[in-house]
């Protein structure tokens, strides 16, 4: 290639990364439920009846009502995801013994690869699914892992858009654990 014919490619590299870096920055993730949250607003999720995982049936985050429920977002192919699953795990451990659980949504894969997962990491919380994202996108989803509490009133009380720790847990679930409907 001649040093002429590299200006017109340059320049034409250069406009569709504009293009790109302004579709994504000019849409932003949609922030209206953390905001929320933040001002000690305690949200309505949105509803939809989900497949359970590794089942026909379908259930609902309407179905856990009365109890405080850690609704994580997931994908097997998401290591940050595997890497809190003992975590989560064991926060359903304490939980289910306080009134609470924790609720998986598997998200943008297929069940096998989800199901085996569960099975390595010896999950006994319910897993639902979520095949193309457009449920968890109501939540305004922005990546992986996200995990938003419900109070026993079925609202959104906390949001975390990172992997959760145990800190994080400690500060979050106490509070609510100890309100009564």
């Amino acid at each position: 290639m001649r040093p002429r014919l590299y200006w017109p490619v340059t320049l034409a590299a250069a406009a569709l990364i504009g293009l790109l870096a302004y579709g994504v920055f000019s849409t932003g993730a949609d922030t209206t439920l953390d905001e929320a949250v933040a001002r000690g607003e305690r949200v309505d999720p949105p509803l939809a009846d989900l497949q359970v995982l590794g089942s026909n049936g379908t259930a609902s985050l309407a179905d856990y009502q009365g109890k405080v429920v850690l609704v994580n977002v997931w994908a097997s192919w998401c290591a940050p995801c595997r890497d809190e699953l003992p975590l989560l795990e064991q926060t359903h451990r304490r939980l289910s013994r306080q009134g609470g659980t924790v609720l998986g949504i598997d998200v943008k894969e297929n069940s096998g690869a989800a199901l085996d997962a569960v099975a390595e990491f010896g999950l006994s919380y319910p897993n639902l699914r979520d095949p193309d994202g457009s449920y968890v996108r109501e939540f305004g989803q922005t990546g992986y892992p996200e995990t938003y509490v419900l109070d026993r009133q079925g609202r959104v009380a906390a949001v975390r858009r990172f992997p959760v720790t145990r800190e994080w847990l400690d500060r979050t679930l106490p509070p609510l654990l100890e309100e009564r409907v």
